[in-house]
């Protein structure tokens, strides 16, 4: 009977995976604070190997969507008022050696940054070269030759900077590609799509859930210590300082740093145990406004329905017609999120009630770092049965679809499953 248990718990982990890589820990952040940036976590190193597809298998095309690669804060005023601030408590003699230092250091990062605002950065170019590389040599097959790929980018400039990196990338290595490249309102409807009663829930101000998570917040951000290591003129804290929004500005210009060029970084003006709190309430509302909160009743999650059957549709004409290798989608974190939820990929849909909860089962640098991607490979043998494998960042992950033989999943089966959700939706 303990054998018997032993292996059906086995058989579970295999088949679901139980959503193990979703859940982090104080420690697991601590140990490397860039993940503490959450979605501003530089793609990490590709470590996972690929599956070698069964006996008589060959890949013939890909599937892909994938967020924008690293970028620069969305605004200048990001950084410019932070270094104005500490620049007229310099003047009055205000800044403690350690705040006159932070200010030497972001008048540096501003060299690189200023006019920059959301601009891709040159990080986030080599990321998206690095797996269109990648997925040329794990599927050479599919690239072979004079065939099409669709490129597609939301109209959102490191998007299309984005995948023209990739597309690039992809020709060099394989210049007989014909690859058209569209950034379009025509493709909004679902490369970025969210629901008016999506909207109304995650609404910033008037969601549900926001006095519940303000509340929290309050909880988890202390800036009194930060502000007092940085400022050592009271008079000018009191009449000039608000130590949130202090707090707050450093953390993002902190976390992004991972993401430019310029050398530097601001994580020792921080604790441990604050960068983990404040990425706790970004983990939240990262969920929150995107993924398969408890409260929700699937609605956000949703969002990914016309996504998902694009998808769906586009494989199936290129199973139909062979000249078509890939299908390349770029947006945004947003949209990553909903897809692994909607697809239910290990266990992302998980639906958590309670800010304090959410980070022990679901992550987000662990959903969507920069450059985050799903990719779909078909595989086809002489019979013409179709089989299909999921990668997320290029990992080979789970579905709750049966197969005898993971990462391998039936493509009849993989379409049944989906086209009845979706049409329970």
């Amino acid at each position: 009977m303990k054998n018997l248990r032993i292996k059906t718990l086995a058989f579970i982990l295999a088949t679901c995976g139980l959503g193990v890589s979703a859940q982090t820990t104080f420690e697991e952040i601590s140990a490397d604070l860039n993940k503490a940036g959450g979605v501003y976590l530089a793609y990490p190193k590709v470590e996972a190997k690929q599956t070698p597809a069964p006996k008589g298998y060959k890949p013939f095309y890909v599937s892909h969507y994938g967020r924008h690669g690293s970028r620069y804060l969305l605004g200048d005023r990001d950084y410019l008022w932070i270094i104005q601030l500490m620049q007229k408590a310099d003047s009055v003699n205000g800044l403690t050696p350690l705040g006159k230092d932070v200010l030497k250091r972001l008048t540096l990062v501003w060299q690189e940054v200023q006019g920059r605002a959301g601009d891709l950065t040159p990080l986030g170019v080599r990321q998206h070269q690095g797996i269109a590389e990648r997925m040329t040599k794990n599927f050479p097959e599919v690239f072979r030759g004079k065939r099409s790929v669709s490129a597609r980018s939301t109209v959102v400039y490191r998007c299309a900077m984005s995948m023209a990196a990739f597309g690039d990338r992809l020709k060099g290595l394989n210049p007989q590609l014909d690859i058209s490249y569209e950034m379009s309102e025509k493709y909004m409807s679902y490369l970025n799509y969210h629901t008016n009663r999506s909207n109304a829930f995650t609404h910033g101000e008037k969601g549900p859930w926001v006095e519940e998570y303000r509340k929290f917040e309050e909880q988890q951000v202390k800036p009194d210590r930060l502000v007092s290591t940085l400022f050592s003129n009271a008079d000018f804290i009191r009449c000039e300082v608000n130590p949130n929004n202090l707090m707050w500005g450093l953390y993002w210009i902190a976390v992004d740093m991972q993401d430019i060029e310029t050398p530097v970084s601001f994580y020792d003006i921080f604790t441990a145990r604050e960068m983990f709190d404040l990425w706790q309430c970004v983990n939240y509302r990262f969920y929150i406004g995107n993924a398969n909160p408890l409260a929700s009743k699937g609605i956000v999650m949703a969002n990914a329905k016309s996504l998902v059957e694009n998808i769906i549709e586009s494989a199936d004409a290129a199973i139909k017609d062979r000249s078509i290798a890939a299908t390349l989608r770029f947006g945004h974190d947003g949209n990553v999120i909903p897809l692994l939820a909607l697809l239910q990929i290990e266990n992302f849909d998980v639906a958590v009630a309670g800010p304090s909860e959410v980070y022990k089962h679901w992550c987000d640098f662990k959903a969507t770092p920069m450059a985050s991607n799903v990719q779909i490979v078909f595989f086809e043998n002489k019979k013409g049965d179709v089989l299909v494998k999921f990668l997320h960042n290029e990992k080979e992950v789970h579905i709750p679809v049966k197969t005898d033989n993971w990462p391998y999943y039936h493509w009849n089966e993989v379409r049944d499953y989906y086209q009845k959700r979706l049409a329970g939706m």
